[in-house]
């Protein structure tokens, strides 16, 4: 590729197959996607911007799975957990909550930090803020002493009640941070209350500090004249020093750049309810949009609880790259499992286990010569004859092509699922959303799976391959801030106390936005954590004067009922700080023809039956002209499958519509 004359801003998410890389030349957004290296997700960076010919002084908004990946292979930092005397076994007692009821042999997650690496410190402060007890000099002495003496490689701390009132905490940052190691603290990541939910997610920054620190400061080695960002679970980018500093805050990167890029194509076409759908190599990810992305405080990563805000993401382990299996009993599964990059699946040359994707190689939906543009071509006549010795192993008697349609049914169930979880099982009709379907193999499954839930349109945007990095490039800059306060309330609220708090929570933003030298006119968005009096969950609701009764409406239409006269509780304030990306998102993401379409014809198999499909180019396809499966409609970055009988057409947006 050519080197572009001015300097570039490049979004780069690093996937568990493809690295994508997005950016805006001139008017037009370009896009490149290479093979991941997940031993060192750098070198894919660094192959990328060697092909792009990006040199010199750029800026790059970075999407990473190294967070999550880290977590999920456990192969974090030795952590030590200092808290308050007598709440040492707090991460490992948890919440007695059964993840598999009827499970025998489950078996529960094992803390970040093992027994003999937790220090109780005897201090106490209560409910309300009161210091009851402050720890003795001697004994954060000998405190540091113990801990240092156990060579930890980060250190977290979490005290009892730490967000009402910080003195004690403070007190044992300030000797701990005498050991140089990285230090997470509780009341600076997240003051909220409930110490389970709070301790683990201090544990969890802990435990990838050292990983992520080492990580992003060889990308900023690599690229040492770039300006660099980093993209977080919460749909905003920040600073890579605050990224280095929270990584906790960096687990769902990828994934919620996918939801940002989608809410972002859809408004292109005047569409504000949707259901996401990433499919990508190793996991789907869904999630559902009601005009603003929605964000959620209580998300679970690999079994352990995360209190920082993040994207409703809803993540299955079902991919392009998913295994298929049978199991003891002969039924065919599909996933978690992923041949990741590295064999990867049949098709791609090396790998020797059945996939997703060699399943729609072979019911014909993925055209082996249209892969990456005709970059890389598909081997299908290696994947029919590797199968099929599979099959003869396993002593299993399908044919081919009833084994990879099975695998596509099963793989579809998984993900039907998902979106039952973001839609159905939270109280919204799945039938009121369009389904937006992106990542490489998304447009593949969208039809099927809209038409199972009876959702009347699928949307593909441009670019659906990369449509992460593209959320990554038009994200704003994002940070989150909350106090619990446990304030109750009957019809009147305490309008000066909510004002004061509120206005505390906006001076630190924009604090940390002038650090950080972010430049722009800083927007809030204010909101609170309610509940009725005597519950254990809350519905996040928007400040405003009528808030109780917004409240009462949203328990209604989530729960089914509501208590009219029941006093209720605003439990914890949430500020969301936002500085508007400068990103252009108004440059054009496709190329339409106003020539007839062109197009060959390939034999596929939808529900089972082998029918003569229209195989289109998208970037030949006309605007407004509406056309009718059974189609295959082929692009650089993915693929989309039509049934027959769907009509489907080019919208002036330049996104790919299908009517189910």
């Amino acid at each position: 590729m050519r080197r572009p004359a001015q300097p570039l801003c490049i979004a780069i998410d690093t996937g568990g197959t493809f690295t994508d890389c997005v950016w805006v030349e001139g008017s037009r957004v370009r896009m490149l996607k290479v093979f991941s290296t997940p031993h060192d997700p750098s070198r894919a960076i660094a192959e990328a911007l060697e092909k792009i010919g990006a040199r010199g002084s750029l800026t790059l908004l970075h999407g990473t799975t190294v967070g999550t990946n880290t977590l999920l292979q456990r192969k974090g930092a030795r952590v030590a957990l200092v808290t308050t005397a007598g709440f040492e076994d707090v991460i490992e007692i948890g919440r007695q909550a059964r993840p598999k009821l009827y499970d025998f042999f489950f078996d529960r997650v094992e803390p970040l930090v093992p027994r003999d690496l937790r220090f109780g410190v005897n201090e106490r402060v209560s409910s309300e803020g009161e210091i009851v007890q402050e720890p003795s000099t001697g004994e954060l002495r000998e405190l540091g002493e113990r801990v240092a003496a156990k060579k930890p490689e980060a250190v977290a701390v979490s005290l009892l009640f730490s967000f009402a009132n910080s003195k004690n905490e403070d007190a044992v940052a300030r000797v701990l941070s005498q050991m140089e190691v990285p230090l997470s603290v509780s009341h600076q990541i997240l003051p909220e209350f409930r110490e389970y939910e709070r301790t683990s997610t201090v544990v969890v920054n802990a435990y990838l500090q050292p990983v992520m620190g080492w990580y992003l400061g060889k990308i900023e080695k690599l690229l040492w004249k770039a300006r660099i960002f980093v993209m977080q679970s919460n749909g905003g980018i920040a600073a890579l020093s605050s990224a280095a500093r929270e990584p906790v805050r960096t687990v769902l990167s990828g994934p919620a750049g996918g939801v940002v890029g989608a809410a972002a194509m859809a408004r292109r076409s005047g569409i504000d309810r949707i259901i996401s759908f990433d499919m990508g190599g190793t996991s789907t990810d869904v999630a559902l949009v009601k005009g603003e992305v929605r964000v959620s405080g209580e998300s679970e990563i690999a079994g352990l609880p995360v209190g920082v805000p993040m994207l409703d993401i809803h993540t299955v382990g079902a991919g392009g790259g998913s295994l298929a299996r049978f199991d003891a009993a002969g039924a065919l599964r599909v996933g978690p499992e992923s041949a990741g990059a590295d064999p990867g699946p049949i098709c791609y040359g090396r790998g020797t286990q059945p996939t997703v994707t060699d399943a729609n190689l072979i019911l014909g939906r993925l055209q082996a010569d249209r892969f990456l543009g005709g970059e890389f071509r598909l081997d299908k006549e290696r994947t029919r004859r590797v199968v099929a010795e599979w099959l003869k192993k396993q002593e299993v008697r399908l044919s081919v092509e009833r084994f990879a349609a099975g695998v596509v049914r099963v793989v579809n169930a998984t993900m039907e699922k998902a979106i039952r979880v973001v839609s159905i099982e939270r109280g919204y009709d799945p039938r009121e959303f369009a389904l937006v379907a992106f990542g490489g193999a998304g447009g593949l499954h969208a039809c099927e799976l809209a038409e199972g839930l009876g959702i009347p349109r699928v949307i593909v945007p441009t670019l659906p391959g990369a449509l992460s990095a593209y959320g990554i490039l038009v994200s704003d800059v994002v940070r989150d801030y909350s106090r619990t306060v446990l304030w109750r309330a009957l019809d009147k609220l305490p309008a000066q106390q909510l004002s004061e708090e509120f206005a505390r929570l906006r001076r630190k933003a924009e604090e940390d936005f002038r650090h950080e030298e972010w430049k722009g006119k800083v927007d809030c968005v204010l909101s609170v954590d309610v509940r009725y009096r005597g519950q254990g969950y809350e519905l996040n609701v928007p400040y405003s004067r009528t808030m109780i009764e917004a409240f009462r409406c949203e328990h209604q239409r989530r729960y089914g009922y509501i208590y009219p006269g029941r006093e209720v509780e605003l439990v914890t304030l949430r500020l969301r700080a936002r500085i508007k990306s400068r990103n252009s998102v108004s440059a054009s993401v496709a190329t339409l023809s106003s020539s007839s379409p062109r197009f060959t014809k390939a034999t596929v198999i939808f529900d089972g039956k082998k029918v003569v499909s229209a195989v289109y180019e998208r970037g030949g396809l006309r605007a407004g002209r509406k056309l009718r499966g059974p189609a295959i409609v082929t692009e650089y970055s993915a693929t989309t499958a039509v049934p027959p009988g769907k009509r489907f057409w080019i919208d002036r947006a330049g996104n790919l519509v299908i009517e189910i």
